[in-house]
């Protein structure tokens, strides 16, 4: 069947005169309620646990929450829509001292690993994407640098990255090797006065403008996992970012392609030797990623508690019916056993005492509780649920990238199975070389 010629301006002519219309500001199109723009007070604390905290690890706490709800609430949603990244709120971040977390000298904060965790957990509360962006660049690429580097690579990069000058990615995870990160393929041919890599990685947040990238490839010549420090635009690296992601959308996760990309000796990270010593960081960091889905379901139970007594339906506020208080308080419960772990697992690798068990266990129980939390908000907000303007609908999402990496639900569980049983169950009985039994 032709079609006229003129057929596109036909239907435009066909479609009403106010159909290209900017929508309504969402203050205008629903009063009733506030939007997250205009982030809620803080009242999911029931059980007083900042009663646990020093005078210090308050006033640290009290600087990030300040500084998230004026300088980022306003702008989340709209950065977030369009997974754009707000490259003009860096030095404000760098301001608040949090980056480097429990690393010691070198311009970096030294605090506790308690601390640290509640500082993820406060910029989670308001947007999961800049906790993200923090862990990524402070509790894996910084602590690497740290725990596996030279001294001469502490001092020369410590120090820039603590102050958010420069911005750091950490690439384990290919293309072909998610789950079984300790199989990667990308390799690292030794030559005069340095290294040749080569490989793709995928998933690498902050990949796309990162001055420095942290790269773990196999070392040919002893088939072990090394560590290297490669520069931004170095000949041969091409990044380019991953579009269509249903959460953290204003991170910059990206592909990395490595063609034969040179690394001198000096930016080879003398710690790294093997895949196990990649775990002194994952450790850490995972301790980290807990206090995420805490942080996340902080906020929207303060969303939802504000919203459910200015909404009004039946000529009485929604936090007048008996349904809404029960999930309301469903969701209070589960923020202050979420914290309850997260505190423990803090206080266990200040003991020196956790092991990979536990920190599997806390992350992929806060995560699945964290899940269940923000989808009960999700049916308070009814139809405000599904728009990212009142926080809800937009940290669903958020929390779909956080309950798979850093070890999926299912891994995690299987670290901590593996643990209490004396038997590993991660490869399929055929795939064994021996039974199970």
């Amino acid at each position: 069947m032709a079609i006229p010629k003129n057929q596109a301006e036909d239907d435009q002519n066909a479609r009403s005169s106010y159909f290209n219309l900017p929508p309504l500001d969402v203050s205008v199109a629903f009063p009733q309620a506030t939007p997250a723009s205009t982030f809620p007070p803080s009242v999911s604390d029931y059980f007083q646990f900042s009663d646990l905290l020093t005078a210090e690890d308050q006033a640290t706490r009290m600087r990030v929450r300040q500084c998230m709800e004026k300088e980022i609430a306003p702008i989340m949603t709209e950065y977030w829509e369009k997974a754009k990244f707000p490259f003009h709120v860096i030095p404000k971040l760098g301001a608040l001292g949090i980056a480097g977390g429990t690393i010691k000298g070198y311009g970096c904060p030294g605090l506790s690993i308690t601390t640290s965790a509640i500082t993820i957990a406060e910029v989670a509360r308001v947007d999961a994407s800049c906790s993200t962006f923090i862990l990524v660049h402070s509790s894996l690429a910084m602590l690497t640098i740290a725990l596996c580097g030279s001294e001469e690579q502490k001092q020369k990069y410590l120090s820039s990255l603590a102050k958010f000058s420069t911005v750091a990615c950490w690439a384990l995870t290919e293309p072909d090797y998610g789950s079984d990160a300790s199989s990667l393929q990308t390799t690292a041919t030794k030559v005069e006065g340095g290294w040749i890599l080569k490989g793709q990685k995928r998933w690498i947040g902050n990949s796309t403008f990162a001055d420095l990238l942290v790269i773990f490839a196999r070392n040919t010549t002893t088939d072990q996992i090394n560590g290297y420090i490669v520069k931004k635009d170095a000949p041969g690296l091409t990044v380019t970012k991953i579009e269509n992601k249903i959460g953290l959308r204003i991170v910059q996760n990206g592909d990395i392609v490595m063609k034969s990309v040179f690394v001198p000796d000096e930016d080879r990270l003398p710690g790294v030797n093997s895949f196990q010593d990649t775990n002194k960081v994952l450790a850490v960091s995972r301790v980290m990623v807990a206090w995420q889905p805490i942080g996340i379901s902080m906020g929207v139970y303060d969303m939802c508690h504000r919203y459910l007594k200015e909404r009004k339906q039946f000529g009485a506020p929604l936090a007048a019916f008996q349904i809404n208080q029960q999930k309301l308080v469903h969701m209070l419960g589960n923020v202050q056993a979420m914290v309850l772990v997260g505190w423990r697992i803090c206080k266990l690798y200040e003991k020196g005492t956790m092991t990979p068990g536990h920190a599997s266990l806390a992350k992929s129980w806060i995560s699945l509780k964290a899940r269940e939390t923000v989808a009960i908000g999700r049916e308070l907000l009814g139809g405000n649920g599904i728009l990212s303007d009142f926080l809800v609908a937009k940290a669903m999402g958020d929390l779909e990238p956080i309950y798979t990496y850093e070890g999926t639900y299912d891994i995690n569980s299987l670290v901590t199975g593996r643990e209490i049983t004396g038997l590993a169950s991660f490869k399929p009985a055929l795939l064994s070389k021996r039974s199970r039994l």
